[in-house]
């Protein structure tokens, strides 16, 4: 397949707080050269900031000096971008993951031609339809059904080729009755639901989503992916940007997982995924210590301390077979006594599907906690078919206030080991959960 997206050494710096260089001088200066196609001077840092700064960066051994670009910024700039490359084939569909802020929207402005990078160059084959934000595109006077035929405008295509698609956006948006009104008063869903058809059915030969489709409801999101996937199979490219890691892996064959502006894995969605959940680079320890750790929501102290992970003998391990039981022992700090406490644990697969929630409150609560204690959860047999899962941690007063949450606390594994004794392995498309089950044959049916 041909190449129909390039990305190369693309580096982007945004000023924050002003609008503009901060100087009429300088705003001259930057219309002047983008008037006659030359580079931005004041968005690009210049020789001399990289020679004055080389010194330093070489001596502290950091990842600052990136293909030869200075890192160094001043107080009001920042980096959104550092150094991305990457290439994408005509009918791939990619996801763009990565958490906030680690500039996967910079990334798809850039790519859209709705801002230019910084340092860099990207190439591209083909129209681009872009659904970045909830009503991008649209004019808030018009209605919908001159919207779309705005858009398509937009995109190149006659009145002609609109009008002999307009019946089937209106049937996927299901927006029939508002159509011919003014959309500044649809809902935000409703908007959705448009924008998206639009970019889909319009033909352009790459599409790009970016969250906006979580505005929707659940049905409308599954006819969405359903729709990617019809996109794609008719050798349109699709990038698309979500949190939503079932999304993720049920649609892209490929992920790329950014951090702080940087690449820091191109492979596979199965790969890529647990690299973004945190489970692939965890050190493989029994005892996660859980002090300090960045996954915390920052309003919270650190009462949850540490996690222990224990075979039913009470020996130390990671490693599990579907019908052994798990021990957890989770090692809080309080700063007073605490009576009638809600202790919860929740099991994650490696994708982030929650497939269960284990609590104190469910039938065996604990009447008090010391400032100093050791609380022990007891999976008498797990039940889990082959793969990494990882362990999330809550702690709640008696009324359910939450006094403590940390996510991905602890990951462990579970490996087959025939425990039907059939010979039959079982696979993960079955499902997560591992269920002994009697099979007989009556003589007469019933």
């Amino acid at each position: 397949m041909s190449t129909v997206i390039e990305v190369d050494d693309v580096w982007k710096k945004y000023r924050l707080g002003i609008i503009g260089t901060g100087t009429l001088r300088h705003d001259f200066e930057r219309w002047w050269h983008r008037v006659r196609g030359k580079p931005d001077p004041h968005s690009k840092l210049d020789q001399r900031s990289e020679i004055r700064n080389q010194k330093s960066e070489l001596a502290t051994n950091s990842d600052h000096q990136i293909s030869g670009v200075s890192a160094s910024l001043d107080a009001d700039e920042v980096w959104a971008l550092r150094g991305v490359s990457f290439e994408v084939k005509q009918g791939e569909i990619l996801g763009i993951i990565g958490r906030n802020g680690a500039g996967k929207s910079t990334l798809l402005k850039i790519l859209s031609r709705v801002t230019a990078p910084t340092k860099g160059e990207v190439r591209i084959k083909g129209r681009i339809a872009s659904l970045l934000e909830v009503g991008t595109g649209f004019h808030p006077e018009l209605t919908g059904r001159e919207n779309i035929f705005l858009n398509g405008a937009i995109l190149g295509m006659t009145k002609a080729e609109i009008r002999t698609r307009l019946d089937e956006i209106v049937a996927f948006a299901e927006i029939d009755t508002y159509v011919d009104t003014p959309v500044k008063r649809y809902s935000s869903g409703m908007y959705v639901r448009l924008a998206f058809a639009v970019a889909a059915h319009l033909e352009p030969e790459i599409l790009i989503v970016d969250e906006v489709l979580a505005v929707g409801d659940v049905q409308f999101q599954k006819k969405c992916l359903g729709k990617m996937g019809d996109v794609a199979h008719q050798g349109r490219t699709v990038l698309f940007v979500s949190h939503n890691m079932t999304a993720i892996l049920a649609l892209c064959d490929r992920a790329i997982l950014l951090s702080d502006g940087r690449v820091r894995l191109d492979a596979s969605s199965e790969l890529a995924i647990p690299e973004y959940l945190g489970t692939a680079s965890r050190d493989e320890s029994t005892d996660y210590d859980l002090t300090g750790y960045k996954y915390r929501p920052p309003a919270f102290p650190e009462i949850i301390r540490k996690a222990t992970l224990r075979r039913k003998n009470l020996c130390k391990t990671l490693c599990f077979s579907s019908e052994e039981a798990l021990v957890c022992d989770i090692k809080l700090a309080l700063p007073r006594k605490l009576f009638f406490p809600r202790v919860g644990l929740s099991i994650e697969d490696e994708f982030g599907v929650r497939i269960c929630t284990l609590a104190s409150f469910f039938g065996s609560k604990i009447p008090a906690l010391d400032t100093e204690s050791v609380v022990r959860c007891t999976i008498p047999r797990l039940d889990l078919g082959p793969g990494k899962y990882r362990l999330s941690f809550s702690v709640a007063d008696s009324s359910g206030q939450w006094l403590d949450i940390v996510e991905n606390g602890a990951a462990f594994t579970v490996e087959w080991t025939n425990g039907f004794q059939n010979g039959e392995p079982y696979h993960r498309a079955y499902g997560p959960v591992v269920k002994a089950s009697g099979w007989e044959l009556l003589d007469q049916p019933s």
